[in-house]
């Protein structure tokens, strides 16, 4: 009896083994992903309970090719952000699954971290005919070349106009060119 006494006391004096900090608890849309081997990471789901995922952009189209087959059919927004002067730009692509009879369609969020120096990802235009024009804002406004896109050009600035003015470090020239109303 003594013997188990000093057992558990040593069980009890052992140091408690660390523990996996899970920051985020994975939701399902990760946990299928990740089921079928593709790389991604879960960020914090936002104040709605949309899932978030974190992808890199060499794993854009694999990831986003495998969501459409899941039923991810419709990309609702795409858009671009900025996360400060000398930061990363982040291309966000917010997608749902659209059915007959679906009172709460499910959604998904994903985020691609890129380089402010040169950032490029790869186009998932030819999944979602809706990134088209929303791509060619994120270019015209962050600066993000979006490889493969059929027709990257400028959407809401001039052709010529220099710089991309929904950065955080953008300039703003000293003149602006009237137009005429008529």
């Amino acid at each position: 009896m003594a013997e188990e006494s000093k057992e558990e006391s040593k069980e009890e004096s052992k140091p408690a083994p660390a523990e996996e900090k899970s920051l985020v608890k994975a939701g399902a849309v990760s946990q299928w992903l990740t089921e079928n081997g593709f790389d991604h990471e879960s960020l914090e789901a936002d104040h709605s309970g949309v899932e978030i995922l974190k992808v890199e952009a060499d794993f854009l189209l694999p990831l986003c090719t495998a969501l459409y087959a899941y039923g991810f059919n419709s990309l609702q927004c795409q858009a671009g952000i900025d996360l400060g002067p000398g930061q990363q730009l982040v291309s966000v692509y917010h997608l749902i699954k659209i059915s007959d009879n679906a009172d709460r369609p499910e959604e998904v969020r994903l985020k691609v971290f890129l380089p402010r120096e040169n950032p490029r990802v790869p186009s998932v235009y030819w999944i979602w005919k809706t990134a088209d024009w929303q791509e060619r804002e994120s270019y015209d406004m962050f600066g993000i070349v979006y490889e493969g896109h059929p027709d990257l050009k400028r959407i809401l600035m001039p052709e010529d106009w220099v710089g991309w003015p929904l950065r955080k470090d953008y300039v703003s020239p000293d003149f602006y060119e009237l137009q005429d109303a008529y």
